[in-house]
């Protein structure tokens, strides 16, 4: 039996809304409708919302693919007639790039198998975005939830992405990872371990894991996860230091005593602090020459004839001038002043 590919027309009426989906809001002054059914009612028209808003957005990322490779076809090859399609239905060129990636996500999916047509309705428009940004292992994972008919949410991606994250790595040990399949030591507490442990050097990692292997709970997970990332932004922010770059300092050492005496956050905020106030520095000396030439600029095209902007400059020659002078509040009782020296 040869099958009839169906016209626009027909496409068009098939995906119009039907009389049975002329949603009957539950009213929100009725006081006799339990909190509870209320809130189920809104969330039953809600995920159909959900559902149609996946689809429709798939389908539009495909259309917008088809008139973009018709350009690249037949048009003048600069993607003129494809931009002036997008500007005529109002439509942002990154707006178009983000559904043409969600449509080839979806063709993607279904060509390989892992998706059947029909679990995308069981998808948030949101959690299939996920899914689709997601490592394969990961859109396989969530794939097989929605075929059994699991309603999928960003809720849940992020959880079997959580799973999978500290099930597979390496640097979670394995009596650990036994901890995670029992059930005893939920993985969405080891994902977080394992991203900060990533940005660390191998010899910070070791000391981490034995911790969390003699004490395999989850407030031990919690506090290592802590330190993994005080460790990570001390390292981090001593390196871009320009002041310790020449100095005598023994970071490494400086980082056990700070451990030793339980005071690893408050060194690593303080080498933080550090590096932001050498930015902010060298900032502010950008800025001080800017203003400086730009005063410079104007008092040679001004004169006696404008005397207002020659009060002008003389007022921010507080600014300006060698020694910067600011009150910090509206009473003038906080002053500070800034002497810019450099070697030149």
């Amino acid at each position: 039996m040869v099958e009839t590919v169906p016209s626009p027309v027909e496409i068009a009426e098939a995906l119009t809304i039907p009389a049975d989906l002329e949603f009957n809001l539950p009213d929100p002054e009725d006081d006799q409708i339990a909190e509870e059914d209320f809130l189920q009612k809104v969330d039953d028209v809600w995920k159909v919302c959900d559902r149609f808003d996946l689809q429709t957005d798939i389908w539009r990322g495909r259309i917008l693919r088809a008139v973009r490779d018709r350009e690249k076809v037949g048009g003048e090859g600069r993607g003129t007639g494809f931009l002036n399609w997008l500007k005529n239905r109002e439509i942002t060129k990154s707006q178009a790039y983000a559904l043409i990636q969600l449509a080839n996500s979806a063709d993607t999916l279904l060509e390989e198998g892992n998706l059947e047509p029909t679990a995308i309705n069981n998808f948030s428009k949101r959690a299939f975005v996920e899914t689709a940004k997601a490592e394969p292992e990961i859109q396989k994972l969530v794939s097989e939830a929605a075929q059994k008919g699991d309603r999928i949410t960003r809720r849940e991606v992020k959880q079997l992405t959580d799973e999978y994250t500290a099930m597979n790595s390496d640097l979670i040990p394995e009596s650990v990872k036994e901890k995670a399949v029992d059930g005893s030591l939920p993985p969405r507490h080891l994902a977080p371990l394992v991203k900060e442990l990533e940005k660390l050097p191998e010899e910070q990692i070791s000391e981490i894991q034995k911790e969390i292997e003699s004490n395999p709970d989850v407030d031990t997970v919690k506090q290592m996860t802590s330190t993994a990332k005080s460790l990570s932004k001390y390292l981090d922010s001593a390196a871009q230091v320009e002041t310790l770059r020449d100095s005598a300092v023994d970071i490494e050492s400086a980082l056990q005593e700070a451990l030793r005496l339980d005071c690893l956050s408050l060194t690593a905020d303080l080498v933080k602090q550090a590096t932001n106030l050498e930015q902010n520095v060298g900032k502010l000396y950008t800025l001080w020459k800017k203003l400086g030439s730009i005063a410079d600029r104007l008092y040679v095209e001004t004169g006696s004839s404008t005397p207002s902007l020659r009060s002008l400059l003389s007022c921010l020659e507080k600014l300006t001038s060698e020694v910067i002078e600011l009150r910090l509040d509206d009473e003038g009782e906080k002053m500070i002043r800034l002497r810019i020296m450099t070697d030149e």
